[in-house]
């Protein structure tokens, strides 16, 4: 199999798939989304680095790399030109598409029937303003996030019209869930990490602070998942389409969950302090899994 390994940043994760991979007897080609070209005038016209004659058979997706929105739009582009060529694509452009737009996420969930937090997404701050004065109140914020954010950057407890940003500072696109506070007053929710469809592992994210997230300081916590929070994860990948993600839950004080996100370049070095599983194997073996089942050759019957 001829494979290709997309990972910009994050040398802790890179390392771990790259080991992986080579346990399953694959060395993959390393290589960037940015140095992906394009050429036409004779052969393919897309050009991968280190595929001169032909494309990989699968790329194995860890992030993206970073850059302005037109480069962004072309690194999506070749993706979805990818995956058009017959090359399986983990995580897939729509899936990725679909996930990092929290707005498109929120109607997924919600058109799956799936629990998550009453949300609002407007584009003018007169809008926002009024959902503001109706949905909140001291004690009672929404959470303003951005778009495209992740790792917990950028959010905002919002309480009265007022504290609500401009419209160039969120990039004329207000995203308001509601926040869901615990009765026990502690700063906790939850990760799952679901695979080909299967919830592999979880943690409990517990913060000094209202954001949990790792990446802020956030401490990963050993977790007995309950079968309706590995199902509830399950079925919010399935509603995004991922291949492997991680799904933030939080309890809804009645014994259930509710989706806040889903993510498709997820994370794992906290979950992985906390868990038994081999995350990295696991994306690993569904990844390849995936490789050969489209290569598989098809029995013709005559």
């Amino acid at each position: 199999m001829r494979i290709a390994l997309a990972a910009d940043n994050g040398n802790w994760h890179k390392a771990r798939l790259l080991a992986a991979l080579r346990a399953q007897g694959v060395e993959p080609v390393q290589f960037s989304l940015a140095d992906v070209a394009i050429v036409t005038g004779g052969g393919e016209p897309l050009r991968v680095p280190g595929f001169p004659e032909t494309l990989p058979d699968g790329v194995l997706l860890r992030t993206i790399a970073g850059g302005t929105f037109e480069a962004t739009t072309m690194r999506l582009g070749v993706l979805h030109a990818l995956v058009a060529s017959g090359v399986t694509v983990w995580n897939g452009p729509v899936a990725i598409e679909r996930s990092v737009d929290k707005a498109a996420t929120s109607l997924m969930i919600a058109r799956a029937g799936l629990p998550t937090p009453d949300t609002f997404v407007v584009s003018k701050r007169a809008a926002a303003a009024e959902v503001v004065a109706r949905e909140a109140g001291p004690g009672r914020p929404l959470v303003l996030k951005p778009l495209f954010g992740s790792q917990g950057e950028g959010l905002q407890l919002i309480e009265r019209p007022d504290d609500l940003p401009p419209e160039d500072a969120v990039s004329r696109v207000y995203y308001l869930q509601r926040y869901v506070p615990r009765s026990d007053g502690l700063w906790r929710d939850y990760r799952v990490f679901v695979c080909e469809g299967r919830a592999i592992a979880g943690m409990i994210r517990e913060g000094d602070g209202w954001i949990t997230n790792v990446h802020l300081g956030g401490r990963p916590l050993p977790w007995a998942m309950p079968p309706r929070a590995a199902e509830l994860a399950e079925a919010a990948a399935a509603a995004v389409g991922v291949d492997y993600t991680g799904i933030d839950l939080v309890e809804d004080g009645e014994g259930g969950f509710l989706v806040l996100e889903v993510n498709s370049m997820p994370a794992w070095s906290g979950l992985q302090k906390v868990c038994e599983v081999d995350i990295a194997g696991a994306v690993v073996r569904g990844f390849l899994a995936a490789v050969r089942a489209a290569h598989r050759p098809r029995l013709v019957v005559a």
